[in-house]
């Protein structure tokens, strides 16, 4: 006889599902319309996107790391510059400074938000320093305000790293919108996902969307003129179309992620595992919902061994990669980071998971405490 269905960490299936007429309707059109890069979809999309947050640009990109990229390029950040990242963040936050030739210096997190902390970021600042990335981890807004007035005391740029946090609020606005830049990528994990690459960039400053716009597409000014080196970096139209169906239904799918976190809150209440904060601050999204517990790997056998998936977001911190092997780092420089890694576990969530499904994860997760 065969047990319950696995629960995936996430699954995109049901969500297309769900849409799948709206996608199909979207994706003919561009067919139909013959026109695949940098077009109608694209433009619309990019309209659409900036009033979702307000703001004045939206400029659509190839993925989330190229959008942190073209950012700092955009500032005339590159060889020789720092941009200080925190050491707590997916390995594409790094790959977005490293790609403009910067350097990037990592920075620890605050022990209660996993976020970057304000109160360590001056003392890693240098005569190179020229921008700070904040990134909005898990859909958990950064706190942004003491960030914000060190970067205007010491002249620094601040981008924001969006890429975990559409929707995401911030003491009343939706994140992306405070620094000169916000980077959002559309993997289709995310919140607002594709089906492929995508990112954009938002900006309220008409100079940066302009250069943003050349930069992506060559350099071009027009076609076939060049005004400089860009690279090819375009948002393309089947997925601009997509994106813009997915849009309309975002904030409702964030207001069942928090309906089923909540309802994580209740079922794991009094086990000794760390629960993702409310942040008084802001409007958390739940990208994932990661859990903190010293006993992890245990916890994810167990959880997998009951058809649960899990995973971790992220095992490794960044100044303990083989690829920044040469900037010196050890264990112990970044010590709440390298004690997140070792604890950190993403349960499943996603918006079309069913209270049953959350129900058997809580009761897997209380059976594995439950034991002698």
């Amino acid at each position: 006889m065969s047990g319950p269905p696995p629960i995936p960490q996430s699954d995109l299936k049901r969500q297309y599902a769900e849409i799948s007429a709206e996608l199909h309707a979207a994706v003919d059109r561009v067919f139909a319309s013959g026109w695949f890069i940098l077009g109608p979809e694209v433009e619309a999309f990019e309209r659409e996107f900036a009033a979702y947050h307000q703001v004045s640009h939206a400029v659509g990109v190839a993925n989330g790391t190229e959008a942190i990229h073209l950012a700092l390029r955009a500032m005339g950040v590159g060889p020789g510059d720092e941009v200080l990242i925190p050491d707590n963040t997916a390995f594409p936050t790094a790959v977005g400074v490293t790609s403009c030739g910067a350097t990037p210096v990592f920075v620890d997190v605050d022990p209660l938000t996993s976020n970057l902390d304000p109160a360590a970021i001056e003392a890693r600042v240098t005569s190179r320093t020229k921008a700070v990335v904040p990134v909005h981890l898990y859909g958990f807004p950064a706190d942004l305000d003491p960030i914000l007035a060190l970067c205007e005391r010491l002249g620094l740029a601040l981008v924001e790293d969006a890429c975990q946090a559409h929707g995401t609020g911030y003491k009343g606005r939706r994140v992306g919108t405070f620094g000169r830049m916000g980077c959002f990528s559309f993997y289709p994990s995310k919140n607002l996902g594709a089906y492929g690459d995508g990112g954009a960039i938002l900006t309220n400053d008409a100079g940066l969307a302009e250069k943003l716009r050349m930069l992506r597409n060559y350099g071009q000014t027009r076609r076939y003129y060049h005004a400089t080196t860009g690279i090819n970096s375009r948002l393309d139209e089947l997925q601009a179309a997509m994106l813009r169906v997915k849009l309309g239904r975002l904030d409702g799918w964030i207001e069942k992620r928090r309906r089923l976190a909540c309802k994580y809150h209740g079922a794991l209440a009094g086990l000794p595992v760390e629960i993702p904060l409310m942040p008084p601050i802001g409007f958390h999204t739940y990208h994932l919902f990661v859990v903190r517990c010293p006993e992890r790997d245990r916890l994810a056998q167990h959880l997998a061994g009951r058809g649960i998936g899990t995973l971790i977001h992220y095992p490794v911190p960044l100044h303990l990669q083989e690829a920044f092997t040469p900037m010196g780092h050890k264990a112990g420089d970044f010590p709440v980071t390298e004690r997140l890694a070792g604890q950190i576990l993403s349960l499943p969530l996603f918006p079309e998971m069913a209270d049953e499904e959350l129900e058997r994860v809580a009761n897997a997760v209380r059976e594995f405490y439950a034991r002698p």
